[in-house]
């Protein structure tokens, strides 16, 4: 009984120790957010505005995304916050998604614009043949473990 309860501790202390690691490693690894002003100046160019809101269907306690996005001719920004996890993309879509099945379904169709490496604010270039009018929703996607994060319609 002694050497269950002894291995029972073991296995919740790593499972705590391995929990921590996963959600804080991308906020230690993360590079420095884009400064707010540059944020605003890429949002002065940008063609169309939307908003990430927590609340989705999709989006949970751990999984979520706040704040006002715009994209433009050459990049999509964030001026808001995500909620940290490791290897989250920026796609654009057609047709409004707001859960992990809807994002699953549009995904053959999607834009994966590029990688989202910080969690407060961010800029992703676009690339330099996109048709924006092609799209009309922002989504970001946890690649790591295939968890929808939040998305937004922009037109």
């Amino acid at each position: 009984m002694k050497v269950l309860l002894v291995l029972l501790s073991w296995v919740a202390v790593f499972g705590a120790g391995f929990a921590s690691g996963v959600y804080l490693l991308p906020i230690l690894a993360a590079p420095p957010s884009p400064a707010t002003s540059e944020v605003q100046a890429a949002m002065l160019s940008a063609s169309y505005r939307a908003r990430f809101r927590r609340e989705l269907p999709g989006s949970d306690l751990l999984h979520w995304g706040e704040g006002d996005v715009s994209v433009g001719p050459r990049a999509v920004t964030l001026q808001g916050r995500l909620a940290p996890g490791p290897a989250y993309r920026l796609y654009l879509v057609r047709g409004f998604v707001d859960t992990e099945e809807g994002f699953v379904r549009a995904r053959p169709q999607a834009l994966a614009v590029g990688d989202i490496r910080t969690f407060e604010n961010f800029l992703v270039p676009l690339p330099a043949d996109t048709r924006l009018e092609d799209y009309d929703t922002v989504v970001v996607w946890c690649e790591g473990f295939s968890r929808f994060i939040t998305a937004a319609k922009y037109r």
